[in-house]
């Protein structure tokens, strides 16, 4: 008896200590969202912080989601109230369509929200033709725009994503730039979170509508804010999406995702639930500066945000990096605007740097011998207290 009451005792224990290991892992598991895609992204759209990637750097072939870059380039060109006339060569444009006849006028607006909604592949050809002259002076125009934003690993050779160019690619990782960059142009939010759009069709007795086919921001997903979809045989299925929720905004992208839909719901929950944004430094004066010259002159224009777990937040570290000071700057002598950089760390790691300036303290200039005569004159008249 002795010995099965000790046996139990020994099955109890492990029991307990399986369970209490078994539930930390499982804890661990959840922390980190789980993709079918073979890339993938989750990027913070205010800080740019990466939250999770998956192979995000390497080059794929990207399908539709191009025609982000074409969209907001045709935004950007000022055209937008103008009518394109379509081509033949527009027209006869291959995959996905809008059903555009060649020789009719639509308004570039209208096409920009046929090639986000519908992902309209003639739609992209007559967009780009209209804004770049041609389809090579469009792709110059796309990948000019790439290098100005940072994408270090694309190439544009189309402006709507299909198979037809062997150096037409890009990354996981660049298509969350360029959707971040783009994310800050309004009428790109406005186009990309629009669920149905209805454009004038004069040759017929009804107008075209559109219904988005981007099922996060339709139906699957309460807090989805836009997005682009994409397929072809040769990328799969690619998706970008965006999603905003309690102030914060967050970018997802994944490239060959069978599941991408639960994929990208998968990654917001994991960034909403385990990060937030965080006040690192507040804006205006510095007080842990203690040089007598730059207390109470030394400060930020601006604060600094970071998206953190709350268990990172004692991770942040910040140096101060100054010119070394002048006692003439306090007699506002050759004071140089900006006077040193906050440098922001997490882990060891240069997250973000901003500059520090010197606030100049303005003299009082001295009544002038007229204004000094004008002055006495009011009180005289009792003018200065009631006008």
């Amino acid at each position: 008896m002795a010995v099965n009451s000790k046996r139990r005792k020994f099955y109890i224990y492990y029991l307990l200590v399986f369970t209490l290991l078994f539930g930390v892992v499982s804890k661990e598991v959840q922390a980190s969202p789980s993709v079918s895609s073979e890339r993938a992204i989750l990027m913070d759209q205010e800080t740019g912080r990466v939250l999770f990637e998956k192979d995000a750097h390497t080059k794929s072939r990207i399908a539709s989601i191009t025609k982000i870059m074409t969209a907001i380039l045709a935004i950007e060109s000022g055209k937008m109230e103008e009518e394109v006339t379509i081509s033949n060569n527009a027209a006869g444009t291959e995959g996905s369509s809008l059903f555009l006849k060649a020789g009719e006028k639509v308004k570039l607006e209208d096409l920009v929200y046929g090639l986000m909604l519908r992902s309209g592949n003639d739609s992209a050809v007559a967009i780009a033709e209209y804004v770049g002259g041609s389809l090579e002076g469009f792709s110059y125009l796309m990948n000019k725009k790439a290098s100005e934003i940072g994408m270090k690993n694309s190439h544009f050779s189309n402006p709507h994503g299909l198979d037809d160019h062997e150096d037409h690619y890009s990354t996981a990782y660049d298509m969350a730039i360029l959707t971040r960059y783009s994310m800050e142009n309004e009428l790109f939010q406005k186009i990309s979170g629009t669920k149905v759009h209805t454009s004038p069709n004069p040759e017929e007795k009804w107008d075209r509508k559109w219904k988005n086919k981007n099922r996060l921001l339709t139906e699957l997903y309460k807090h989805s804010t836009g997005g682009k979809t994409g397929y072809t045989k040769l990328a799969k299925r690619t998706l970008v999406s965006t999603a905003s929720k309690d102030g914060e905004h967050l970018i997802a992208v994944t490239l060959n995702g069978p599941d991408d839909w639960n994929d990208h719901i998968g990654m917001f929950e994991y960034g909403f639930k385990q990060y937030d944004y965080k006040i690192v430094l507040e804006e205006g004066t510095i007080d842990k500066i203690k040089n007598s010259i730059y207390k109470d002159h030394a400060y930020l224009k601006r604060e600094a945000v970071l998206m953190l777990k709350d268990d990172e937040v004692e991770n942040v570290k910040v140096e101060y990096k100054m010119l070394k000071p002048k006692k003439k700057w306090l007699k506002n002598e050759h004071v140089p605007e900006v006077v040193g950089n906050a440098v922001i760390y997490l882990d060891g790691e240069k997250i973000e740097t901003l500059p520090i300036f010197f606030k100049v303290e303005k003299e009082e200039e001295e009544p002038s011998w007229w204004e000094f005569w004008a002055y006495s004159f009011q009180s005289i008249l009792g003018v200065e207290g009631n006008g």
